[in-house]
């Protein structure tokens, strides 16, 4: 079989695998049936299991990942219809993104190097907590893996989503809407934005919100990300 035969086939299955992933984990919510958690293990198993190449894959599915730039620039919908509400609070939600962002780009960094990983990783690390677009823009300036990179903020968007849903059971004192919202936009990015809609119309904008602002403002600190630490 050619290797254009087998992109468009890899193309078709990662269509189909998340189709009926999506409708399985409609009927079923449950957190190992999650799309962005299963489908990727599926797409694993099937390429190991008929000895397809990542080169091969990639060939005819690279347009998919294209398209993470075009959803993202979507959030900008419910944000504009909800204007009256961020004009009222952008001062507050944009002083804690940026301070969540340095910290977390500071102390992940330092963690790293702490447990002895490489350059490398530590860079791919470094651009965990916000959304993949974000993340690969910030990753060339830094002069790291950029698939790294992707792998880290999907990690780090799927252990959000669990952990940020148990955190906010288990501490009552965090009923604002908007907090819910930033803390799953903040910890898990566009899987918080999805884990936000399920507790309400203004969580998920404020978590759309601060995943966008997060994602700017790591792009913009790449260069002196670069410099300080690298």
């Amino acid at each position: 079989m050619s290797n254009e035969m087998i992109g468009v086939l890899s193309l078709l299955v990662t269509v189909l695998c998340y189709g009926v992933n999506k409708q399985l984990y409609r009927r079923f919510p449950t957190p190992l049936l999650m799309p962005i958690l299963a489908t990727p293990l599926v797409l694993i198993a099937l390429l190991l299991l008929t000895h397809v190449s990542y080169p091969q894959y990639i060939a005819q599915t690279r347009w998919l990942a294209w398209m993470l730039g075009p959803t993202t620039v979507a959030f900008a919908l419910p944000l504009h219809e909800n204007r009256q509400l961020l004009r009222k609070h952008w001062l507050s939600i944009t002083t804690g993104v940026v301070v969540a962002s340095l910290v977390s780009i500071s102390t992940t960094v330092w963690f790293a190097d702490w447990f002895g990983l490489n350059e490398e990783l530590q860079k791919g690390l470094a651009v965990r907590s916000v959304t993949t677009p974000f993340a690969i823009e910030a990753e060339r300036v830094l002069g790291g893996p950029t698939d790294l990179a992707a792998l880290f903020v999907v990690m780090t968007g799927i252990t959000g989503m669990l952990i940020g849903e148990v955190l906010l059971r288990v501490l009552p004192h965090v009923r604002s809407k908007m907090a819910t919202g930033a803390i799953l936009g903040g910890a898990a990015h566009g899987t918080g934005v999805a884990k936000a809609r399920q507790f309400g119309e203004v969580q998920a904008v404020v978590a759309s919100l601060v995943m966008l602002i997060a994602g700017a403002v790591n792009v913009l600190a790449a260069p002196w990300v670069r410099v300080v630490f690298f």
